[in-house]
């Protein structure tokens, strides 16, 4: 079992020991990196576990608008769901976060295929106020696609709201 052990850990499928038992059992970890500060990103199925000042926190992969990876540095830019309308949600973005990644690993590849898994359809909409995007996304655990709207900078957000909500009462249950 040792092996198996080192193995994972080798491959950065493993938690170090100060993390056991922060992610849920019901999680498989996927990879990890330590970040420049001695901190730890993680992967599972459900989200991207990232340090915060009392622990980790889990970022579902459907509330990662954009995630870059470049010069050894993951920026993530997190969306909030901050209404609900219909069975459409509208979202406002994050300032974007950052982590230097020393020894990255998979890690990157694998936020990257998340994210984009979670993806069914995308749709860019300009308005008079602003633009918008409209999102079809698979939630993690969950059965079918929610649409997510998230209205640019400045967008009128009443406006966006009303057409995700009209979109999302017209969509047929997802066939997955």
């Amino acid at each position: 079992m040792r092996v198996f052990r080192r193995l994972r850990e080798v491959l950065g499928l493993a938690l170090p020991a100060g993390l056991a038992g922060t992610i849920p059992s019901d999680e498989d970890v996927l990879g990890t990196a330590e970040t420049d500060t001695a901190a730890m990103l993680v992967v599972t199925q459900f989200g991207l576990w990232v340090p915060e000042s009392d622990g980790l926190r889990c970022i579902g992969w459907h509330l990662i608008s954009k995630a870059v990876w470049s010069d050894g540095v993951l920026t993530v830019t997190e969306s909030d769901e901050v209404e609900v309308v219909g069975s459409a949600v509208v979202l406002v973005d994050r300032a974007p976060v950052s982590w230097s990644l020393q020894r990255p690993g998979k890690l990157p590849e694998l936020v990257r295929k998340r994210v984009d898994g979670s993806i069914r359809a995308r749709h860019r909409q300009e308005l008079d106020t602003g633009g918008a995007w409209f999102v079809l996304r698979r939630i993690p655990g969950r059965d079918g696609v929610v649409l997510q709207a998230r209205p640019d900078p400045g967008a009128d957000r009443a406006v966006v709201a009303a057409i995700a909500s009209e979109a999302a009462a017209g969509m047929r249950p997802a066939e997955e």
